[in-house]
């Protein structure tokens, strides 16, 4: 079950944390896997590591909010592994130039960075790979997001939230517009994950803790595991979905 052999993936800001987990497990259940990162480097390693473990991938660095790098790279990574793609994930969430402030804090140059990833830089690559999916007949699309998009928080996050909230909005008739052509398109919101455990003191996420049921950070490839069921020929009768996947947790 929730085999993908034959089919080629796309998962963006594959480089690190839950996009690393997600593309080696859709590799792992047989999609060939187009490793996207802003940094090369990260996109190599991630790449390099999948294939090191029997299966396909290829590195394809660019920056999902330029519309024509994201059709190039893409174009050239299909044209390497031979098809068309047929799997999305769009991880990449975290812009670099975000500024973590109040929104009263914020210049307006500082609302870009969060909303153009967040949403363009979603429709960029979904754009790029429908065509082949409609003429396949079949195709998943699956939005990475986040509680924040349907939860008010004080934690200085309101352009990524903004930018989480948009995007949920477009998948929901993105599915609707193409459920007809054998494509689904799901989102799937997650929790806290293990990754803040890089960037916060011990103390903090035990508080943290203490608001997520199952005790403890989500994990990567759990967070694959889900995206290759959603992925598969089995969750066809799944779409314009929201999936919390985020332990239970009472905060979000």
């Amino acid at each position: 079950m929730f085999e993908l052999n034959d089919k080629i993936a796309l998962v963006s800001g594959a480089g690190q944390s839950v996009g690393e987990g997600i593309a080696k497990v859709l590799a792992r259940q047989g999609a060939a896997v187009i490793v996207n990162d802003l940094h090369a480097d990260r996109a190599e390693r991630v790449a390099a590591d999948i294939r090191a473990e029997g299966n396909r991938a290829v590195a394809a660095p660019f920056d999902v909010t330029d519309f024509d790098a994201t059709e190039s790279a893409v174009r050239a990574a299909e044209s390497e592994l031979g098809g068309r793609t047929a799997i999305i994930v769009n991880n990449a969430g975290v812009a670099e130039q975000r500024v973590t402030k109040p929104f009263r804090e914020l210049d307006p140059q500082d609302w870009r960075a969060p909303i153009d990833l967040n949403i363009f830089g979603a429709m960029n690559c979904i754009k790029v790979v429908l065509d082949g999916m409609y003429e396949a007949r079949w195709g998943r699309v699956i939005q990475i997001s986040s509680g924040s998009a349907r939860t008010g928080q004080n934690i200085n996050q309101s352009m990524y939230a903004t930018g989480k909230s948009g995007i949920e909005g477009f998948i929901r008739h993105l599915a609707a517009e193409n459920g007809q052509y054998g494509i689904t398109a799901n989102i799937v919101a997650l929790g806290l994950q293990k990754n803040l455990e890089e960037k916060m003191p011990p103390e903090m996420i035990s508080r943290l803790l203490e608001g997520i049921p199952i005790g403890r950070l989500g994990d990567p490839e759990e967070v694959g595991a889900f995206c290759a069921y959603l992925a598969s020929e089995e969750a066809g009768g799944m779409t314009g979905q929201t999936l919390d996947f985020n332990g239970g947790s009472q905060t979000r």
